[in-house]
């Protein structure tokens, strides 16, 4: 059987999609070599010419090439990418069956992409590509079961699942950490229960989020940047990601409660719109959500990707990241 050489993932399971990838780079070896048959781009700043030339080139000293590119189908298919976006899509079209054994070209995309989806159509038909999906769960209650076993090999009760479930909402990555925490804890003596749950995930972080927020959208600079200080150094083990997934959920409820908002006037249906059940957090994002307007809150998340983006490929601490974005946010003029 033929090798596969272009890869499309993609998916709002942004923890499995990284798992993925690290599973592309283990496979290139331990070897010296192995580092210098790895290119990584940013699809929105690199050109589908030089993506290309980086994946045709041959090997070092190795029998493949891994280049792994972060947001390009999105970036040259998006509303305004005019003739540009269109000439890029007829190029991958046209080379990617083309690309040599040795290229293994890996096109990442952290929202789903449509089926209809000329690449993505041809990823599935072509005998050289591969698709594949990977979605946040609606309920992750299953989700942590199965990951705690097949992972952690570890037991964790409904009812704790359930309970971990509810406090991370749809972050896979927030509540995996919260998960390697409760693992740890039992040490494998027993099931993870429901009140170990509530020992160790931090509902106090979570209502101190809410406070953060508030003091943003007030221009409280000086207590949103304290905040987040004080819940960094309350938890020692957080490296600054598992605060910023908290960051990011948080501002992604206010922008689908501002657009819900919007669209019908009022709060009916907007917990099903959030995807939670807990009338306190679809009432609190509502609140929250009119102190921006949309195109602020719109802003906000694209400034979040971009600094995600940043501290997973190394270019910025996550602590920094964290600082600068308070320190933007608390300028943002009040609607």
């Amino acid at each position: 059987m033929a090798a596969k050489t272009f890869y499309i993932l993609h998916g709002s399971d942004d923890l499995r999609l990284e798992e993925e990838l690290a599973y592309f780079r283990a496979q290139m070896g331990d070897s010296p070599n192995a580092d210098l048959n790895i290119s990584e781009f940013d699809g929105q700043a690199a050109s589908t010419a030089e993506i290309l030339n980086a994946a045709t080139s041959f090997p070092f000293l190795a029998d493949r090439r891994l280049v792994i590119v972060r947001g390009l189908i999105g970036w040259i298919t998006r509303k305004g990418a005019g003739e540009t976006g269109k000439q890029a899509v007829e190029r991958l079209l046209n080379d990617l069956p083309q690309l040599p054994d040795w290229a293994r070209l890996v096109l990442v995309e952290r929202e789903a992409l449509s089926a209809s989806n000329k690449l993505v159509r041809l990823a599935q038909q072509n005998p050289a590509g591969y698709e594949k999906a990977f979605n946040v769960p609606k309920d992750s209650t299953s989700w942590i079961i199965q990951r705690a076993r097949e992972i952690y090999d570890a037991e964790i009760e409904p009812r704790a699942a359930q309970a971990l479930a509810s406090v991370t909402g749809d972050d896979l990555r927030r509540a995996d950490s919260e998960l390697v925490k409760l693992v740890s804890y039992v040490n494998g003596e027993r099931p993870i229960r429901e009140e170990d749950v509530a020992e160790l995930t931090p509902y106090v972080a979570e209502a101190n989020i809410f406070t953060m927020v508030d003091a943003l959208a007030t221009g409280k600079g000086d207590i949103a940047m304290s905040l987040v200080h004080h819940l960094l150094e309350a938890d020692p083990r957080d490296d600054g990601f598992g605060l910023y997934a908290m960051i990011v959920r948080q501002f992604r409820l206010l922008l689908i409660a501002k657009e819900h908002l919007l669209l019908h006037g009022s709060r009916q249906g907007l917990p099903e719109a959030l995807g939670t059940s807990s009338k306190f957090v679809a009432d609190k994002a509502a609140e929250q959500s009119r102190s921006f307007t949309l195109e602020q809150l719109e802003d906000i998340y694209r400034t979040l990707q971009e600094y995600d983006l940043r501290m997973k490929t190394g270019r910025i601490e996550p602590q920094l990241a964290l600082d600068l974005l308070v320190a933007g946010l608390s300028r943002q003029p009040t609607p």
